[in-house]
């Protein structure tokens, strides 16, 4: 298989993976922002042996070993952004209405395009523009009719631009490490120790009733797949999908994230899906595929720009 459909199929997995998150979410009783640091740093725990695996790596192949300084520079920015993410979308999405909530957090295709602009000089091709309007009806049309402007839902739904806005920094940051040329691990597993505890120390000044560690079998077994799944696989490949492929691409892609969350809904909590979410799913579909449809010559071209010293 072609090293570019090799990128395409694992960022599909990550789509995959990602979309597993909201069900564990709804079904754990843990406090929101607790769940998103051990969820982090669960993860940072299972990836470690590959952070120590590619410095040991470095040592052997003679090359300079990254201190491990710079390395927590390199990914504080990612880190932070991450942590602000997950706190702001746990909260916000509790503040305004569902349809609000998948709305705003999903207009990370609107903004980044002027990321990837400001950021990299990446400038937006014609098919992606086609392809990030047909994707962005899709979640226009899964919100018709549920959508509430202003009122109560007003903070919930600034809180949510927010929270895409640092979805959006996040992974223009895991753009940005490409250059270094690198292990992924060297960036992915001090950004997820990082940020972890940035939401860890979050939590501690939340008041809550809530014990830090008292929880049921279920409460650990769902965290548990929610580090493994939505965590080391999907916002793994994600941040190595952004290293790969245009970041427009990535973020179109991302947003098929409700196509597989409405399936796993409806099959493990009993959330039938309504009559528009078909059509939605299809348009979002659409929008991916026409923007995978580019010449050959410009992804190889790009494939050579983005080639990395991988583990």
């Amino acid at each position: 298989m072609p090293a570019q459909s090799v990128h395409y199929v694992l960022l599909i997995t990550a789509v995959m993976a990602g979309s597993t998150a909201v069900v564990m979410i709804k079904s754990n009783t843990m406090p929101p922002v607790l769940l998103a640091s051990y969820r982090v740093l669960l993860a940072a725990v299972m990836l470690s042996p590959l952070f120590f695996r590619a410095r040991a790596k470095q040592r052997a192949s003679g090359l300079s070993v990254t201190p491990m300084r710079q390395l927590l520079v390199r990914s504080g920015p990612g880190a932070a952004m991450l942590a602000l993410h997950f706190i702001s979308w746990n909260t916000g999405a509790r503040l305004t209405g569902a349809a609000n909530a998948a709305l705003v957090v999903n207009m990370v295709p609107v903004v980044m395009p002027f990321l990837m602009w400001a950021a990299m000089g990446e400038i937006i091709t014609r098919r992606e523009i086609i392809g990030s309007i047909l994707a962005l009806a899709g979640v226009l049309v899964l919100t018709a009719g549920d959508y509430h402007l202003g009122g109560p839902n007003l903070l919930g739904d600034v809180i949510c631009f927010g929270s895409m806005l640092m979805m959006a920094l996040y992974m223009l940051a895991a753009r940005r490490y490409r250059s270094e040329g690198e292990s992924l691990w060297l960036y992915i597993v001090p950004l997820y120790w990082m940020a972890g505890f940035f939401c860890f120390f979050i939590g501690l000044c939340i008041p809550t009733a809530r014990p830090l560690f008292d929880y049921s079998a279920r409460d650990y077994a769902l965290l548990f797949a929610l580090a493994a799944g939505p965590t080391v696989v999907g916002h793994t490949l994600l941040n190595n999908a952004m290293r790969h492929l245009r970041g427009q691409v990535v973020s179109i892609f991302n947003l098929g994230q409700f196509v597989f969350a409405g399936v796993l809904a409806f099959i493990f909590i009993g959330e039938v899906p309504k009559a528009r979410f078909y059509l939605a799913s299809a348009l979002v579909v659409a929008g991916g595929v026409i923007v995978v449809m580019r010449s050959r010559p410009k992804m190889q071209q790009m494939q050579k720009e983005a080639a990395l010293i991988e583990d």
